[in-house]
């Protein structure tokens, strides 16, 4: 609890240096601006001792102020404001410039880690705590910048009040020097009591922002299971540690704000009172004691800067673990020189691949999850292949693996008899596609959802929306291809979004195709409508799909069944039909309960004709008229 400690203050001096490394010239202006203030600042009190003796002094005696010695006081004055300024100027606007480039700079780092780290990685760590890495943790950081170099300027500040005190008189400088240390003591108590609270609220900022993230992305399931007070409840109460945090840290500073106040105030006093004594018996002027009551004063409050730099040294010191957690981490995808061939559907093989992904117990131990236990798939290019499991079965993760999302504990995955851990960066991504069975959708046009970015003329939007039957609902938009969807699609359907994600994929014209039950949002009809303008327009594209609906299997040169991460069995439908039993039971299981409601609907028909024949109360007219 007692911060700044040693370390704390090793460490915190190390994240300063690095910041300076970064900005070093705008940290430069800042000093060189921050020592114009200290030195004016200091010059002020001999300024106006100066103008005391020279203009004020005689005109108090000759009871009478001459023009020339206005004029005087106020250029001496103005010179020395109008530096001053300049200095505070400079200082603000470099010191604020190293902040900012700082906080851009880390944050791009940070955001650029993230894309390099892979899924398993992501999967380690809520969205809500990256967020607060790249914004709220980089921020408390850099902004130790902010009282940074005024910092510097109090030192120099202090150091010309010094000597301008010892010169002027010895022995109110001595009085001064007695008040320093007090001051320097009261603050250093202040950062150790308000550090590890300032810390806490630091860490409670970043829980907040996680609790929020979560209740945002999981919007749809709080409001459709009727959640909303839970979710309330749950942001309520961090929320509320925060506030507390915060009052905490505002109590405190209220505790010491008023002694740190009054020290320097009565120092000035003491100055004061001794330097009249000094004045009575004639050892000193009243300009000498003007100057160094003066001096003593504005030299009390820079001061201060000391302690907001120690105060902003743990929290910089926090910000910094958390965000070189983040650039410091491991796990990131190598990658190699080689391309993939271009122009012909893939080859796409797996060999004994594994995966487990790695879940993290109550006690912190881990402990790992089986996914993809010793797969091995052969898919003949221009073949369409579907993939069929229950759920939990692993089809998602095997998609990860071919994509290289992920990399497998174990195994190969290989495209034209390349390892994809052989290929360059961006190589894989040039040859196939994944349409996932999540849906996003950029807050931008329906074009830019489909291009990305990319350089597609009108026509290749319009054939890809084509191909994912998407053509006619777009056209149907109040701008066409233009029209914004929303934050994640929110203006769309989900069968839409599914279809413009199609497109997206399409589009590219993939040598390799990843469908992860891409069409689970659209009626059969449809479904049967996009898988069937796939295969015309796939023609130079290897087919990978995981498949549920029978109309989807049905298309396919050859299904795979898998069951617990294994493949169990694979062939044509029929013959996956007559041989394995797992596989029957799932693609059977639609049709077997619409027989099993159709013989319970029946039984109920015959069962109430039953119990018409049998009613005691029915005699042989009713009978007849039945």
């Amino acid at each position: 609890m007692n911060v700044p400690t040693t370390s704390t203050l090793r460490e915190g001096l190390a994240v300063i240096g690095r910041g300076i490394k970064g900005q070093p010239r705008w940290f430069a202006l800042a000093v060189v601006g921050s020592v114009v203030y200290g030195v004016m600042t200091s010059l002020t009190a001999a300024a106006i001792g100066y103008v005391v003796k020279r203009a004020v002094t005689p005109a108090i005696e000759a009871r009478h102020v001459t023009s020339s010695q206005l004029w005087f006081i106020g250029g001496v004055m103005a010179a020395v404001v109008l530096t001053t300024t300049v200095g505070v100027i400079g200082r603000r606007l470099a010191g604020g410039v190293a902040m900012f480039n700082l906080g851009a700079m880390y944050r791009r780092r940070v955001t650029r880690q993230y894309l390099r780290l892979p899924l398993s990685w992501h999967h380690k760590h809520p969205s809500g705590q990256l967020l607060s890495n790249a914004n709220a943790d980089v921020e408390a950081t850099w902004n130790i910048f902010a009282p940074l170099p005024m910092a510097l300027g109090v030192v120099v500040m202090l150091v010309f009040g010094i000597v301008q005190m010892v010169v002027v008189d010895p022995w109110l400088a001595l009085v001064g020097l007695t008040v320093f240390p007090m001051l320097f003591l009261a603050n250093v108590a202040f950062q150790r009591a308000m550090s590890p609270r300032v810390t806490r609220a630091q860490q409670l900022r970043a829980d907040v922002s996680e609790v929020a993230h979560e209740s945002f992305e999981a919007a749809l399931i709080v409001k459709s299971l009727g959640r909303e007070d839970h979710e309330a409840e749950r942001f309520r109460t961090v929320t509320d540690e925060l506030r507390d945090a915060n009052i905490d840290v505002g109590r405190t500073r209220g505790r010491f704000d008023p002694a740190i106040e009054a020290i320097p105030t009565i120092g000035t006093l003491a100055v004061l009172f001794v330097g009249t004594l000094r004045v009575s018996s004639g050892l000193l002027s009243a300009a000498e004691v003007v100057q160094i009551a003066y001096l003593f004063s504005i030299l009390a409050f820079p001061v201060r800067a000391l302690g907001w730099v120690l105060a902003e040294l743990p929290r910089a010191v926090v910000g910094w673990n958390r965000v070189s957690a983040v650039l410091d981490a491991t796990g990131s995808m190598q990658y190699a020189e080689r391309s993939l061939p271009t122009g012909a559907p893939s080859h796409l093989q797996a060999e004994r691949l594994a995966y487990a992904y790695e879940i993290v117990t109550e006690d912190g131990a881990a402990d790992l999850n089986p996914a993809i236990v010793d797969v091995t798939l052969d898919v003949a290019p221009g073949s369409t292949v579907a993939i069929v499991g229950p759920t939990g079965s692993g089809k998602s993760t095997l998609t990860n693996l071919v994509m290289r999302l992920v990399d497998p504990d174990s195994g190969a995955v290989l495209l034209d008899g390349v390892d994809l851990r052989e290929v360059r960066h961006g190589g894989i991504s040039q040859v196939a596609a994944l349409v996932a069975q999540q849906t996003f959708m950029f807050d931008d046009s329906v074009r830019g959802n489909i291009t990305l970015g990319a350089a597609h003329d009108d026509d290749s939007v319009w054939r890809a929306l084509h191909v994912a039957q998407g053509a006619t609902f777009v056209e149907r938009l109040p701008d066409g291809l233009e029209t914004h969807v929303g934050e994640r699609g929110a203006s769309l359907s989900g069968g839409q979004r599914q279809r413009i994600a199609l497109a997206r994929a399409v589009i590219r014209r993939p040598q390799l195709l990843i469908l992860d039950d891409a069409t689970s949002a659209v009626d059969p009809s449809v479904e049967q409508a996009i898988l069937g303008g796939l295969r015309e327009a796939s023609s130079g594209t290897t087919v990978l799909v995981v498949a549920y609906r029978m109309a989807t299997i049905l298309l396919a040169d050859e299904v795979v069944y898998v069951e617990d991460g294994r493949v169990v069995d694979h062939g044509s439908h029929a013959q996956l039909l007559g041989r394995c039993a797992g596989y029957e039971w799932l693609v059977t299981a639609y049709a077997r309960e619409a027989a099993e409601r159709e013989a319970i609907a029946a039984d109920e028909e015959f069962g109430d004709d039953l119990r018409l024949d049998d009613d005691p109360g029915r005699g042989p007219a009713e009978e007849v008229s039945r």
